[in-house]
């Protein structure tokens, strides 16, 4: 896949991004904790929160990362921009105001894997990054980047006890595969983590759609 910038120009742009945006990536990782922290107890006020917190990274990213920056180097970010948005905006009319998302961390297989993809969204994620040579702020930070927040994404809808709808997964999905090309093509190798938990997440969150389906139509 041929891309129309260079890694170097890559990186860059997260440096002037990341400089740009400071302290909000550590606001991203206090929201990122406090988003684990509610789905610990189930209510509608946390569940709803939990949605915003999800619908703020996604329109965060999609104006300030892809249209603001991104697109100086790269004119299809105006289109990822929009798509992120778009992404937001349904977590914060689903999960917020619908209220139709409903988190809880168990001991269970699903929650589990979904824990182990959240930790490396936030912490695996970023050390990978600065052994493979992207040290900050010339890289990609958990809740304000694509690619990791896209992994926390996954990891915490495999906490829902009720079926996640399925329009849900497909940007998050796709993303994952364009993720495979700055993998290879920008020299990126902790976003072959997104594809393996984007890809497995989607799955098993499929599954357990179809399991929750049968169990009701059978009440």
């Amino acid at each position: 896949m041929n891309i129309p910038f260079t890694v170097e120009q890559f990186f860059e742009i997260f440096r002037n991004y990341n400089e740009a945006i400071w302290p909000a990536q550590v606001l991203a990782y206090v929201l990122g904790i406090l988003a684990l922290a509610l789905a610990w107890r189930t209510s509608k006020i946390s569940n709803r929160m939990i949605g915003g917190i999800l619908a703020i990274f996604w329109i965060w990213m999609g104006v300030f990362y892809h249209i603001f920056h991104f697109s100086v180097i790269n004119p299809a970010a105006w289109v990822f921009g929009i798509v992120f948005v778009l992404q937001g905006v349904l977590f914060l009319v689903v999960g917020t105001l619908q209220n139709k998302l409903a988190f809880r961390f168990c001991w269970k297989p699903l929650p589990v894997i979904g824990a182990i993809f959240i930790l490396y969204a936030m912490v695996i994620y970023p050390v990978l990054g600065i052994f493979f040579g992207h040290v900050y702020p010339a890289a990609p930070m958990f809740g304000v980047a694509p690619c990791p927040a896209t992994i926390f994404t996954i990891g915490i809808l495999l906490w829902t006890t009720n079926r996640v709808p399925w329009y849900l997964l497909v940007i998050p999905f796709l993303w994952s595969l364009i993720g495979m090309s700055a993998a290879i093509n920008l020299r990126v190798p902790q976003d072959y983590g997104l594809v393996v938990s984007v890809v497995c997440g989607t799955v098993l969150i499929l599954v357990q759609n179809r399991k929750m389906k049968t169990a009701e139509s059978k009440a």
